[in-house]
């Protein structure tokens, strides 16, 4: 049997992506100017006054929630991260995702453990509440019987697979804190959206409580959409982080 990995991490690359603020704009542009946007486009060369005007638009859209420009871009993430986040990942139903199959594919023992920085203990009211940090004692246990969990379901899944048992059937003694990995596609609008709901942000409109690690996956995405669309994303907390 393969050596089991322990981890407190996520993985987020982003490995193709055709988005910019350009494509925003371009978009916006075609309802006063039609085709002419594309002559427009090609004909800006005040670098600073365009900029001006540029933020101004995308400012625009964003505070009167004008949402379809933000829909012509593309941005694809690979993702690895225990297949519990990815449950919460597929609440969400303007991406595409395509998964690793536990179906066809043996899956590799790599298991999720919350490193001690991670809030353990749940205070207050479903809706009005929040997590603390756990006492050492927590801390300790919860490693503890995560690693137990892990390492005794994954040899049961090893005992399956060697008597023959099909992957589909075997792999049902897995836990939730298996890594899988993905791939998942989605445009400007969708990742703000998802953004405002699995990020946890002071001045945001609508305060969101997303499950540390799903927010964890979103804080790394975020890092990457904001270097592709710079002028978006200042308008998008400027307006307090709602998805137009």
């Amino acid at each position: 049997m393969s050596e089991i990995i322990f981890r407190s991490d996520v993985t987020v690359e982003l490995v193709r992506s055709s988005a910019a603020d350009s494509d925003v704009l371009f978009a916006a542009r075609v309802s006063t100017q039609g085709e002419q946007t594309l002559e427009s486009a090609a004909a800006q060369t005040d670098a600073a006054d365009d900029e001006k005007k540029s933020r101004g638009l995308i400012n625009y859209l964003m505070r009167d929630r004008h949402g379809s420009p933000f829909e012509h871009n593309s941005m694809t993430f690979y993702v690895q991260a225990p297949i519990f986040v990815f449950r919460e990942f597929q609440r969400h139903r303007i991406a595409s995702y395509n998964e690793e199959s536990g179906r066809y594919k043996e899956l590799s023992p790599v298991f999720y453990v919350p490193g001690p920085e991670r809030n353990l203990i749940q205070v207050g009211k479903t809706g009005h509440y929040e997590f603390l940090p756990g006492t050492a004692e927590q801390i300790a246990l919860v490693e503890q019987e995560s690693r137990k969990a892990s390492t005794e379901s994954y040899e049961s899944y090893q005992r399956m697979l060697e008597a023959g048992i099909a992957r589909e059937v075997a792999r049902i003694v897995l836990p939730l804190n298996i890594y899988s990995s993905m791939y998942v596609t989605m445009n400007a609008r969708a990742l703000m959206n998802f953004l405002s709901l699995r990020t946890k942000r002071e001045g945001t409109h609508f305060p969101s409580f997303p499950q540390r690690e799903i927010e964890m996956c979103a804080e790394k995405m975020e890092d990457f959409w904001k270097e592709l669309m710079p002028y978006t994303f200042d308008a998008f907390n400027e307006h307090g982080r709602v998805a137009p």
